[in-house]
């Protein structure tokens, strides 16, 4: 894909930031490979307050996503893997939009700025465990250069899922 990505921002979230992406979050087509519905706002009040967390600690988090508008339209970043199944200990990125802003490229400029920031925190790679379903998902993996490492079943849905990596240690990488 050669087109031109459009501007975006990333922010560490704040609270007011929980509010939002409860609402653009509360569309079953976001959802869709996230258990079907939004959240309660005290889990994205949670959610951001962790980020925050993460950020100060670690140098990263999911973060908020601006168009160049400074219009907030949902999050991307990465944050250490927490479950006890899939990649234990290793550093996940993702993204999440609110569905009026799908198809124009915000994902992958903001997922971009992830990778150059993840670098730059001398983070040596990074994985993108996605729904085997998500064709959308899967193809922004693509475009950050992100390979196909294993397939799971997720524990909870019993869903297959793809585990996507990317070495950030080469000048190749995205």
């Amino acid at each position: 894909m050669n087109r031109v990505l459009p501007a975006v921002r990333l922010r560490v979230p704040t609270h007011e930031d929980a509010i939002v992406w409860h609402r653009i979050f509360d569309d079953p087509d976001v959802m869709e490979f996230q258990g079907g519905r939004a959240a309660e706002l005290s889990v994205y009040e949670e959610l951001t307050a962790r980020q925050r967390r993460h950020n100060a600690e670690l140098g990263f988090c999911l973060w908020t996503v601006l168009d160049g508008s400074g219009q907030v339209i949902g999050f991307t970043g990465a944050q250490p893997w927490e479950r006890s199944w899939g990649p234990a200990g290793e550093i996940e990125i993702g993204w999440r939009l609110g569905r009026e802003h799908w198809g124009r490229g915000y994902v992958t400029a903001a997922a971009r700025q992830t990778l150059e920031r993840m670098r730059a925190a001398g983070v040596p790679g990074v994985v993108a465990m996605v729904d085997a379903r998500n064709s959308r998902s899967i193809a922004v993996t693509r475009r950050l250069g992100m390979r196909l490492a294993e397939t799971f079943t997720t524990p909870a849905s019993q869903r297959a899922g793809h585990c996507y990596r990317l070495d950030l240690r080469g000048t190749d990488a995205a």
